[in-house]
This record gives C-alpha cells, sequence and structure tokens, in this order.
C-alpha cells in the first residue's frame, strides 16, 4: 500500500515538475520571440526627419516610401559605412529584390559641421552618380533613428524591408553576405 502511495506521489511529483518545465519553456519561447522581433521600429513609424540627397536635394523619406515597397541600410559610423555600400551592391544584383526601392542613410550628426561638407564630398566620389539620389544624409534626429533601427553597435550596418503600408517585415544588421538571404526569404513570403 506504502508503494502504491509514493507511487503515486511520484506521479504528482513528476506531474508538477513537467507543468513547471512547460512554463518555462514557454516564457523562454516568448523571450526569445521577443529578443528577435523586438529590435527596430517594433510600432514605430518611420521618423520624419528631412534629410538630404548626395545630389543635394532635401526630402523627407517617410513621404518618399509612402504606398512603396523600400529596404533602407543605414550606417551610423565610417565603418557601417563602408559595410553599406556592400548591401547596396549586393541589392542591386539581387534579381528577387530589384523592384523594390533602395535607400542608403549616412546618420552624420555627431561629426562637426565644419567636415560635413569634406564627409559628403567624399560620399559622392563613392556613390555611383546613379545612386546618389537614394542616398541621404541626416544630421540631426540620431537618437530616433537609433531608436528605430534597434542600434546596439556602430560598427554595423542596418537593413529594414517595409512593406507599402510602411510596416517593418524584415530587420537586421551585420553584413550583406550573412543576412541577404533572410532579407530575400523575407520579401519573398510578403
Amino acid at each position: 500500500m506504502e508503494i502504491g502511495h509514493f507511487t503515486t506521489g511520484c506521479r504528482f511529483k513528476k506531474s508538477v515538475a513537467h507543468r513547471r518545465a512547460l512554463k518555462l519553456s514557454r516564457i523562454a519561447l516568448w523571450i526569445a520571440l521577443l529578443a528577435f522581433c523586438g529590435a527596430p521600429a517594433r510600432s514605430q513609424a518611420l521618423p520624419t526627419t528631412p534629410g538630404e540627397t548626395l545630389t543635394g536635394k532635401r526630402l523627407v523619406l517617410a513621404d518618399v516610401l509612402r504606398g512603396h515597397a523600400a529596404v533602407i541600410v543605414v550606417g551610423f559610423s565610417r565603418e557601417a559605412g563602408d559595410s553599406c555600400g556592400l548591401w547596396l551592391r549586393t541589392l542591386h544584383g539581387d534579381p528577387a529584390l530589384t523592384n523594390l526601392l533602395v535607400y542608403q542613410i549616412a546618420m552624420l550628426e555627431a561629426a562637426p559641421g565644419f567636415i560635413r561638407g569634406v564627409i559628403k564630398s567624399g560620399m559622392r566620389k563613392g556613390v555611383p552618380a546613379a545612386d546618389q539620389e537614394q542616398f541621404l544624409v541626416f544630421t540631426q534626429d540620431e537618437k530616433l533613428w537609433r531608436s528605430y533601427f534597434g542600434v546596439t553597435t556602430d560598427k554595423d550596418p542596418y537593413v529594414v524591408l517595409l512593406d507599402a503600408a510602411g510596416q517593418v517585415r524584415w530587420h537586421g544588421h551585420g553584413a550583406a553576405k550573412d543576412l541577404e538571404p533572410l532579407l530575400r526569404a523575407a520579401r519573398a513570403g510578403q
């Protein structure tokens, strides 16, 4: 009889332990999901900061992209800017992504005002003339843009895929060679 009672007690204890483990695994799954989905623009709208293209045209990116699917690539440092160029070449070379608007952003708010002109001149020399209308330079609202992209390191380029309604469909940061297949898959799933 005691053995039966002991067995029942073990089953009860095993059942409670199993439920706790299941509950913990569900919590871990939610945390992982939130960490994966939480980086940029959770439900934020695209900032309306006015920027300037490398051709000197002033525009608000949110207005230009309204009603269009697009990819935005942004760099918050010189090192990230170099990697942004690799992203642009990859995006332009991928037939699955050719029907998207593609914009590159360089954030220069931290650069001293007297140096910004020299930086922009260098960018114009390094960016093909055909791409200069889609290359924006921002000199304000850096904190807002960092929040939008969920910036954790200045060394990486940040990339966002927006649908025509302006909703983020994919985001990431890092090298194009590693992340472009994920971007392509997200675009195919739209």
